[in-house]
């Protein structure tokens, strides 16, 4: 089994790699991989909910296909402990368009776990940016968040309600972001979106968090979980949120 699941993420890392650096190549700019376009970081996180890559039209059929192989490659809301099996990743070729839409597909996905891994955690290490991701991966599993990792994230960004993830709502992406800690992360959140690294549920099904020197109201409604790091995870108490439980 272990020798099958080397072999397909083995495989998985070709396709993934082929179709970033084909994207890459037809708009490097679009996916934030400038060190320093971080000053317009606000309108680019805007325009990456829905849109971030502008390509030519495919024909619907290719369109669906690459839908299903994306949503194959963890791309919905699949467990935290999702493991690819061996024909994960097919023996199936795909097309130059595909492959433009499932890098379209990785890079917007990746750079928006790649914004909540870095702002949340930036300072955590590995381990606190994969409890970061977690969170963001247990919110799309659950029926009370949305079922995209962009729509996680970016939830309420845009309404006067207020934002779930506080970056993204209070001026901090039009700071400079740190090149090499922003290209490290970004690099761990891609392999997390494409399943080449795994989740490991470390922070037992945690929907929320906030850093040990805070004292939010809501805690006390929730479960602790973990203190990793400098920041401490819940679950709901009682009961699950879970799509389909």
């Amino acid at each position: 089994m272990q020798k099958k699941l080397k072999s397909a993420l083995r495989r998985a890392d070709r396709v993934v790699a082929s179709a970033f650096c084909l994207t890459l190549g037809l708009s490097a700019a679009a996916v934030a991989y400038a060190p320093y376009a971080d000053h317009n970081a606000p309108v680019v996180r805007k325009v990456a909910v829905t849109a971030p890559v502008k390509l030519a039209p495919v024909a619907p059929a290719a369109v669906q296909t690459a839908k299903n192989d994306a949503g194959t490659l963890q791309l919905k809301a699949t467990p935290a402990s999702y493991q690819p099996g061996a024909d994960a990743f097919g023996g199936t070729a795909i097309s130059p368009s595909q492959a433009e839409l499932l890098a379209q597909v990785f890079l917007q996905q990746g750079n928006c776990l790649a914004d909540a891994m870095y702002y949340e955690a930036r300072g955590e290490g590995r381990a606190g940016q994969l409890a970061i991701a977690e969170v963001v991966y247990n919110r799309m599993r659950s029926r009370y968040y949305p079922g995209t990792i962009c729509g996680v994230v970016f939830e309420g960004a845009s309404l006067h309600t207020g934002c779930q993830f506080s970056f993204t709502c209070n001026g901090e992406m039009a700071r400079r972001r740190s090149p090499v800690v922003w290209r490290r992360t970004q690099r761990l959140a891609l392999q997390i979106v494409t399943g080449i690294v795994q989740l490991q549920n470390t922070t037992n099904g945690a929907l929320s968090f906030h850093a040990v020197d805070v004292a939010p109201g809501w805690a006390d409604t929730m479960s602790r979980t973990v203190q990793i790091g400098h920041h401490i995870f819940y679950r709901p108490a009682g009961h699950s949120l879970m799509r389909g439980a």
